[in-house]
């Protein structure tokens, strides 16, 4: 049986492309008798469905070709002048890096890195791979639940991952140093809210 089309609307989406934060789709509707067989947009999802926006049709396909990769290559300037403003340097945990993850371990409290294969490939890179577990049924020691709940060291973003996604407990000799004066951050911020209570 073949592979499922992707659906959004009317049209089925030909190719897609992610970059950073966003997905530019081009789509196509054969059905379509009013000058936009071909759709060419950025897609917002979440649980329950998918959005196209900023959307462009017409009868002509190189034309929607063209602003499809027109579209991607200026999300793709603006990705890297993102990371160039990053005040980090780029680099990559691995597994030699990390002491290795097992569901017998009790991860609270610790600082992990998520397993790059599981990230977009721009965003394979320590600033979106360092999290301080904060909680979930994930970060116990032998459980059945598998959310682990931490913050981002970089961002202090909340997120949420499964326990299969982490690649292990980085070791602190191989923890950056942006890293470590962030946990510290993270530390004294915590004692002085204690402090208020």
């Amino acid at each position: 049986m073949g592979k499922e089309k992707r659906m959004i609307g009317d049209y089925t989406v030909l190719s897609s492309v992610n970059v950073g934060e966003k997905e530019i789709i081009i789509a196509s509707n054969e059905q379509s008798t009013d000058g936009a067989k071909f759709l060419c947009g950025f897609v917002e999802r979440n649980d329950l469905f998918e959005l196209c926006k900023e959307c462009v049709v017409s009868d002509d396909y190189i034309d929607i070709a063209h602003i499809f990769g027109s579209r991607v290559a200026n999300e793709a300037e603006l990705f890297k002048e993102q990371v160039k403003k990053l005040d980090i340097p780029i680099t990559l945990i691995t597994e030699t890096d990390c002491i290795p993850d097992h569901y017998s371990k009790d991860i609270n409290g610790k600082v992990i890195a998520i397993d790059p294969k599981v990230l977009k490939p721009e965003f394979q890179r320590a600033d979106r791979q360092l999290y301080l577990v904060t909680g979930g049924f994930g970060a116990s020691a032998n459980s059945r639940g598998s959310a682990v709940f931490c913050t981002n060291l970089h961002t202090g973003k909340n997120t949420r991952f499964e326990r299969m996604d982490v690649m292990g407990e980085v070791k602190p000799e191989c923890m950056p140093d942006w890293a470590k004066e962030k946990i510290d951050a993270m530390n004294r911020s915590h004692k002085n809210k204690d402090r208020e209570r």
